[in-house]
């Protein structure tokens, strides 16, 4: 990136410099992820012979080291190496969505809309709309790490901005904000889950619910979009300068693109009028069988494959339309062409697959949460520092164990019964522990849609290291923190509810 010109070297700018020259001397991620893979084999080889354990807080069970470089885990290394790769859980999922994306702008139908709408609003509204749409979209749980960067890199394009700017940006909101949200969704009540199970450790008769984090994670959805697009615009495009790739002309939209995009806009009303139908009655088909909820339901377990539908079925009626889908031939021709650029996400995804199959078997996560939880505890801090340092904490056990439910199951019955005995709520605990949990998502390579947006940004610089690419996330990270932070500071000084039944104290 020939960007120098365009930097401020201020504090910030050379920090990021730093890490941009030395993370770019990193192997490439295939290699980078194979390299990982066996330094944790030979940890848990160490670490096994030395016999490390911790206890789980939640079951009182001894979790020791798993040596995975004697007989027993040679042979569980060879005969899982396939089952690690195809149950991979974003192999599928990016794979199915990408069928349905990469069938819509090979159509035509995404540039149309881009031309129709997008392009032609205020440019203004146009980032802080993308933002807003990211943070929401993790309603749609991991579907939106892998749906809206292409898309929105597409868009940056067409508006002479910088399309890794565009991923970036996309990635950062979906996966930085990954808890707030004007809507209650799935991972509402999955965490509220472990938090009742800690709470009941203190107290047996506790009850909460899962919008009790409601009015402060819908808050923090608002205030977050203005920080990732200051961060966008101020810090992130000036350092990528200006992108020296191919830009498309966007022509005028023709009739005939006209007439499609109304099809195709039809066809959507359609789909989602008939998942409503589906899912709004009592009894409908996609909800849960025995308890009728929506938020753990057959609705919430067809995302992906509805996503792939919402995309694919308007594609079909546009290129219909406007000609560029004739018959079945030129239908399987634009799905192969769709897929033809996955080829270095599934390598990534072997090596990615590989090395977190090794990491989960080795214990060594769960046992760096544990240790760190007990660092914490024995810091003896109270109040906004306490909490502070239970976000940092959270947010550092996230390179670690990426998954929110699993951190929560070890760290929810340590620290929500710790803190319900010097009188804080549950509510409070779990809303400190979701800031944690989110911050870092978006550098962290344990989630692997990081590998999976790196991968989508090769497609316009091939040559783009880990550092440059790194430095493009972490100043959305460093932000999200700050102004979240201050954010749960001013809840907590001000005493305001976090939610229904959010109070922030037990005496209260």
């Amino acid at each position: 990136m020939n960007s120098a010109k365009l930097r401020n070297k201020g504090l910030f700018n050379r920090f990021l410099d730093f890490i941009e020259k030395y993370g770019n001397k990193l192997p490439d991620p295939v290699m980078l992820f194979v390299y990982i893979a066996a330094l944790i084999l030979v940890c848990s080889a160490i670490f096994g012979a030395l016999g490390t354990s911790a206890i789980n807080p939640g079951t009182g069970e001894e979790v020791k080291v798993v040596n995975l470089l004697n007989g027993e885990g040679l042979i569980m290394i060879l005969t899982n190496l396939v089952k690690n790769f195809t149950s991979f859980p974003p192999l599928g999922l990016v794979l199915v969505v990408m069928f349905g994306v990469g069938l819509a702008e090979s159509t035509g139908l995404i540039s149309t809309i881009m031309k129709t709408t997008i392009l032609n609003a205020p440019k203004k509204i146009i980032l802080p709309t993308i933002v807003f749409v990211a943070i929401m979209g993790n309603a749609a749980a991991d579907a939106a790490m892998v749906v809206l960067p292409p898309i929105v890199a597409m868009i940056f394009i067409a508006l002479g901005r910088h399309p890794i700017a565009g991923l970036a940006a996309a990635y950062a909101s979906v996966a930085g904000g990954f808890s707030a949200n004007l809507i209650i969704n799935v991972l509402d009540p999955l965490v509220y889950g472990f938090t009742e199970i800690g709470a009941h450790i203190y107290d047996p008769t506790y009850s909460g619910n899962p919008g009790m984090n409601y009015y402060f994670l819908a808050v923090s959805a608002l205030v977050l979009v203005p920080v990732a697009v200051l961060v966008t615009t101020k810090i992130v495009e000036p350092r990528l300068g200006k992108y020296d790739g191919v830009v498309e002309e966007l022509e005028e939209v023709s009739a005939i693109e006209k007439k499609g995009l109304r099809w195709a806009v039809l066809s959507v009303v359609v789909i989602i009028g008939i998942v409503l139908a589906l899912s709004l009655p009592a009894n409908g088909l996609l909800r849960h069988p025995e308890t009728g909820s929506l938020t753990t339901s057959p609705l919430m377990d067809s995302l992906v494959p509805l996503m792939m539908i919402l995309f694919l079925v308007p594609s079909i009626i546009y290129g219909k339309i406007v000609k560029s889908l004739n018959n079945s031939k030129d239908f399987a021709d634009h799905l192969a062409k769709a897929m033809s650029s996955m080829g270095m996400y599934i390598v990534i995804s072997f090596a990615a697959a590989q090395m977190i199959a090794y990491f989960n078997w080795s214990n060594l996560g769960p046992i760096v949460a544990i240790k760190g939880a007990e660092l914490l505890e024995t810091l003896s801090l109270q109040g906004l520092p306490l909490f502070i340092g239970f976000i940092i904490v959270a947010a550092l056990i996230n390179f670690l164990v990426a998954s929110a439910s699993a951190k929560w199951a070890i760290l929810a019955p340590v620290f929500v019964p710790m803190f319900m005995i010097m009188g804080y709520s549950p509510a409070l605990t779990q809303a400190a522990y979701r800031i944690g949990d989110s911050i870092t998502n978006p550098i962290t390579p344990m989630l692997a849609y990081f590998a999976i947006v790196l991968t989508f940004a090769k497609k316009y610089d091939p040559k783009i290291g880990i550092g440059t690419f790194m430095t493009s996330l972490l100043p959305y990270s460093i932000a999200f923190a700050i102004m979240w932070i201050i954010l749960f500071a001013a809840w907590y000084l001000l005493g305001i509810p976090l939610g229904p039944q959010g109070e922030l104290f037990l005496n209260k």
